[in-house]
């Protein structure tokens, strides 16, 4: 049984994490993101004068229109492996893979609320499990907030990832220029390494964009940093397990394991993906901001 911190209220939680990114955003050097006036827009020539904010003009001296929810600036297709790989690690003091991409998401809808952007979520593991378009309103937040809450409690075992088939029916079926934002440990099939390079580049043939965030537990999975004592290693998606001591395998796991990583690295680059490494151990600032570099370029 998978044993993991308990998160109680996912909303609030993704709130104080965006509230904390926006103060320290204001202090850093990264300025011009609109995070200030998410409710409201410049006034246009020709905008309707009744939607003026008199209140902002007395403030600021500039004029500012009220936007309203059917103003959608950006849609953003947010992606989240749920396969079993992702339950990794099982421990007591941290989040897994699954409950660091659910936060890091409703963190990315709140900042997506404030800024009245249109937001959906798909879920997958072997195939497509939940899909939901792209909404702005209030009603459409709650029920993604409230499907989030039940994933952070998912627990299925022997669940095996089939990214290939998934991303090519995302990219057909959903709007066209979108930002696709994926969260993924990326361990689908080696076997089947190009057939997942295609499809990504499927999304950016639709004209979507895609932000890749490579989820992983970096100390563990990338660096292998176990303690030089026998393990009875456990593919959480297959089932296969291995007895054999960390150091005996740390060479060959860690020199296969950057290989990966650099063709991954290499093909995201050849098709214009942006790809970022989202360690679990790190807080989600990395998140939000490469969200916003990438909103501010397409809107």
């Amino acid at each position: 049984m998978v044993s993991t911190p308990v998160i109680e209220n996912l909303e609030l939680l993704a709130r104080q994490v965006v509230e904390g990114f926006i103060i320290g955003l204001h202090k850093s050097p990264f300025h011009g993101f609109s995070v200030e006036f998410a409710e409201h827009r410049l006034y246009n020539s020709g905008d309707n004068l009744k939607h003026i904010d008199w209140k902002v003009f007395g403030r600021t001296d500039r004029l500012f229109v009220k936007k309203y929810e059917e103003e959608t600036n950006l849609r953003c297709q947010i992606v989240i492996d749920t396969s079993s790989s992702m339950l990794f690690p099982e421990a007591h003091e941290k989040h897994n893979k699954i409950q660091f991409s659910c936060l890091a998401s409703a963190a990315l809808i709140t900042l997506l609320k404030k800024q009245l952007d249109a937001v959906g979520l798909s879920m997958f593991d072997s195939s497509l499990h939940f899909h939901s378009a792209c909404k702005s309103n209030t009603v459409h937040h709650k029920m993604l907030m409230a499907t989030l809450e039940k994933t952070l409690d998912l627990n299925k075992q022997n669940q095996s990832t089939q990214a290939t088939n998934v991303l090519h029916q995302i990219a057909e079926n959903i709007h066209k220029r979108s930002l696709v934002v994926i969260f993924s440990d990326m361990l689908d099939r080696v076997s089947e390494q190009d057939e997942l390079f295609d499809a990504l580049q499927h999304l950016k043939y639709n004209k979507h964009e895609v932000i890749l965030f490579h989820v992983q537990d970096k100390k563990l999975e990338v660096e292998f940093e176990f303690e030089n004592r026998p393990y009875e290693f456990i593919d959480l998606e297959s089932g296969e397990r291995i007895k054999m001591n960390s150091n005996q395998l740390k060479t060959a796991y860690v020199e296969k394991m950057n290989f990966y990583r650099q063709q991954l690295s290499l093909k995201c680059s050849q098709f214009g993906i942006d790809i970022i490494d989202a360690d679990i151990n790190e807080g989600y600032d990395q998140i939000l901001k490469s969200y916003l570099i990438k909103r501010n370029k397409m809107v």
